[in-house]
């Protein structure tokens, strides 16, 4: 398994336009050499010794030479191009920090722009030919279903939203991503979870006169909570501060209904804990649980219910601490802790069939017929689960599960919920697999299932749809104009929606908004609906740049939002009513794109303060693709030397950045975060912090200044190349499940490219990603060209 990396490589921090032009003016000095000696080898040493050799002897030798070079980056030793395109990681460094500005250092012998432009061009026109020369489309590895593809695809194939994956253990992360297949290992737990999953899906879905539930059981960790009461270990959930857990449950039948919970009282102070059974935000019963954890007990009330969906609810009433200090997980606080939710059905309830069983089984099977029925089911249910045609064989296979279990006298719905179940376990469901043919070239292109497979869980992180797996039979999504087609059809369809929960949620970081916790002393108005709005402003955002096909850079520059009421209030947004999100028009220079959005604002916060160390580390990360490489070991932190500092805070970061060591990181990320300092540690607009008055200024290491965020967002805005190319490296990384190489440059830049041709619409990224060799095609293990 490869390092597993959360950000764009190195090379991806692309030229500016003026450098990208610069780029066409070399490649174009370079031809007439290519003419004349007949190799692009002896143009690109021509370039070398022009546009590289002179630069490096006069501004660098000084530094990067001898047996200790700075930053380890030697330069002396490099005489020809064939020699720096082998070092591929000293030129791409070397090419990051002259772009950047950062060298030649201060002090130094100045580059001109000119000389600098043709520097950096030359050694990634240079890089981008030997990687082109490649034409590598890469390998995926076969990986798993991550939890939010698992519960999609059961929803897709059943129909019902069961939401089995909510209990499975969270899914590794690789490459800022949650669906990459080298990470997503399967532990024994993992495996014992896919074969409860199994069960009671199959009971879901098929009706068995032995198995049909009198009661809806939910673990510990199903429960959902109000945010910051509670957290769950393997086995409870833990209620600390006042709140609810409860889960969402449809019932089918009118009729009484008992709504039960399983769990003890952690004592403290002077009374006992207090809980109350809620259905549908009304209270039906309130207890006080004495008991410990050496003795659990039930708790229930009745209530009765007409069809439809209620949320069942356990509540918290009287929180208490003797420990203030909430990181010591409530050790000595008074708690109510849950094992289960149960909800009891009716006795004769008469419960309606589920309606995967009314569609397959609408009348019950004779005797006699029932081989056919069962054959007929899962011949059709099969091929939809594993993705592919089945043969007779594998039909066969399932049949036999069903069999025996009415040999053994079980009914015949017994036996195709155990055939379903064999269905769920089998690896041709649970993993996404591109098999290598027993001979052939050194790459494929996939087949019209694997691109169906690949296009749908992009897009929707689910399964094909029966228009894709038509396309997929006949061969006809082997086309690109197909499959381009097929994904607009796609993006406008609502299962798009899964590209805001899981792309975006994980490109701009917002899952870590759940974690984050402004101090509530300094900021008693961020509650958890801000937090929620916050997140769902976002996401609606994305969703509107994917529904109505919009511009990328309205990602930096949108002038549009959406927000209730209270989100609105927290900015400053004057005429919004009511808790319902609305899309609103942005006034002012104060807010634009995300960037401005609260959420991210937030996440790159501390608890009691802005940090511009956190907000510019993950523009770099996240947005323009050039991350800062990590600290120096044993490099203190500012925290670590606030007592040596005096001044404002800008003040100490400045006197940080003293120590050589801090510096080379600080003066990319400090400048881009105090951009920012309008904005308080939860996005709230201020122009005084204290007593002073807020200072969002700063120089860039390329020279560009800026005062004011608007003035910030208008350079970002000239570097929309190098967003595009970051964002394109951030798509394809998605849609593949694998981490982007150096050998695919020459894709990341055609999809970049191909994306401005069309006013850098997001439907034109999507397309030029899914008409990708690497999106299309796989390299075969161990095969050569």
């Amino acid at each position: 398994m490869g390092a597993i990396r959360t950000h764009c490589v190195r090379w991806r921090a692309a030229p500016t336009a003026a450098v990208g032009a610069t780029a066409a003016l070399v490649l174009s000095a370079v031809a007439p050499a290519q003419v004349r000696k007949g190799t692009v080898a002896e143009g690109l040493e021509a370039g070398f010794r022009r546009e590289v050799l002179p630069v490096v002897q006069q501004a660098c030798l000084g530094c990067h030479s001898g047996s200790r070079p700075a930053g380890g980056v030697a330069l002396g030793g490099f005489k020809t191009a064939a020699s720096a395109i082998k070092a591929r990681p000293v030129w791409e460094k070397v090419a990051e920090n002259v772009r950047s500005g950062h060298m030649p250092p201060a002090g130094a012998p100045p580059l001109s722009a000119a000389r600098r432009e043709r520097l950096v061009a030359w050694i990634e026109s240079a890089l981008s030919q030997a990687d082109c020369d490649l034409r590598d489309p890469g390998r995926v590895t076969m990986r798993r279903l991550n939890r939010a593809e698992y519960n999609n695809t059961i929803r897709d194939l059943f129909g019902m939203d069961l939401r089995p994956a909510d209990s499975f253990p969270n899914d590794d992360v690789g490459y800022g991503f949650d669906n990459i297949g080298d990470v997503l290992s399967i532990s024994p737990l993992l495996l014992e979870k896919y074969v409860d999953a199994a069960e009671r899906i199959s009971r879901a879905v098929i009706a068995a006169p032995e198995t049909s539930p009198r009661a809806a059981r939910w673990e510990a960790e199903a429960l959902s909570t109000t945010p910051d009461a509670s957290f769950a270990t393997s086995t409870h959930r833990i209620v600390a501060r006042n709140g609810e857990v409860w889960v969402d449950h449809a019932v089918p039948v009118e009729g009484d209904y008992t709504l039960r919970v399983f769990g003890y009282g952690r004592q403290s102070g002077n009374e006992p804990v207090k809980m109350e059974l809620r259905v549908d935000g009304k209270p039906l019963e309130t207890f006080l649980v004495r008991v410990g954890s050496h003795l659990p007990k039930a708790f229930e009330a009745k209530v009765r219910l007409v069809p439809g969906s209620h949320r069942f609810a356990a509540a918290f009433l009287n929180e208490h601490a003797e420990d203030a200090d909430m990181s010591r997980r409530q050790v000595y606080n008074r708690n109510l802790v849950l094992d289960w939710m149960e909800v009891e059905y009716p006795a004769k309830a008469g419960l309606p069939l589920p309606p995967f069983h009314l569609r397959v089984l609408a009348t019950p099977p004779a005797p006699g017929e029932r081989e056919t029925a069962a054959r007929r089911i899962l011949s059709s249910l099969a091929p939809r689960a594993w993705r592919r045609p089945v043969t007779p064989a594998e039909v066969d296979r399932l049949l036999r599960v069903a069999r025996l279990a009415e040999r053994q006298g079980e009914s015949f719905e017994r036996g195709l919920q155990l055939a379903i179940q064999a269905v769920l376990v089998s690896p041709h469901f649970l993993f996404r697999s591109e098999p290598d043919p027993p001979a052939g070239k050194a790459e494929r292109l996939l087949n019209g299932y694997e691109l169906a497979s690949r296009l749908s869980y992009f897009l929707w992180s689910s399964m094909p749809d029966a228009q894709l797996t038509r396309l997929a039979a006949s061969g006809a999504l082997k086309d690109p104009k197909v499959l381009a087609a097929q994904a607009r059809r796609m993006l406008k369809d609502p299962r798009a929606a899964a590209l805001a929960e899981n792309f975006a949620g994980q490109w701009l970081t917002l899952r870590n908004l759940e974690t984050v916790s402004p101090d509530p002393r300094l900021f008693p108005g961020f509650t958890p609906a801000i937090r929620d709005a916050m997140r769902r402003e976002t996401e609606l955002f994305f969703t509107a740049v994917v529904r109505e096909d919009r511009s990328v850079l309205d990602f930096l520059n949108g002038r549009f939002t959406y927000v209730n009421e209270e989100l609105a209030r927290h900015y400053g947004i004057p005429g919004v009513r009511g808790g319902e999100f609305r899309k609103v028009a942005l006034q002012g220079d104060q807010r634009a794109g995300i960037l401005t959005h609260g959420s991210i604002l937030t996440l790159t916060s501390n608890p009691t303060r802005t940090s511009p160390v956190k907000r510019g580390k993950w523009i770099l990360e996240q947005i323009l693709g050039t991350p800062p490489p990590p600290p120096p070991p044993n490099t203190g932190d500012l925290e670590d030397e606030k007592r040596a500092l005096t001044g404002t805070f800008r003040q100490k970061l400045e006197q940080h950045r003293q120590n050589p060591s801090c510096a080379s990181c600080h003066n990319r990320m400090d400048p881009i975060g105090f951009a920012f300092e309008n904005y308080d540690p939860v996005g709230a607009w201020r122009t005084r912090e204290g007593d002073a008055p807020v200072d969002a200024s700063g120089t860039l290491p390329d020279g560009r200044s800026f005062h004011t965020p608007a003035e910030f967002r208008a350079i970002l805005l000239d570097r929309k190349a190098q967003f595009v190319r970051c964002l394109s490296e951030k798509l394809l990384t998605y849609a593949l499940g694998r981490g982007v190489e150096a050998r695919d440059r020459c894709h990341v830049e055609e999809i970049a490219r191909r994306a401005s041709k069309s006013g850098w619409r997001f439907s034109a990224l999507v397309e030029a990603v899914v008409q990708s060799d690497p999106f299309r095609k796989k390299r075969l293990e161990g095969r050569k060209g």
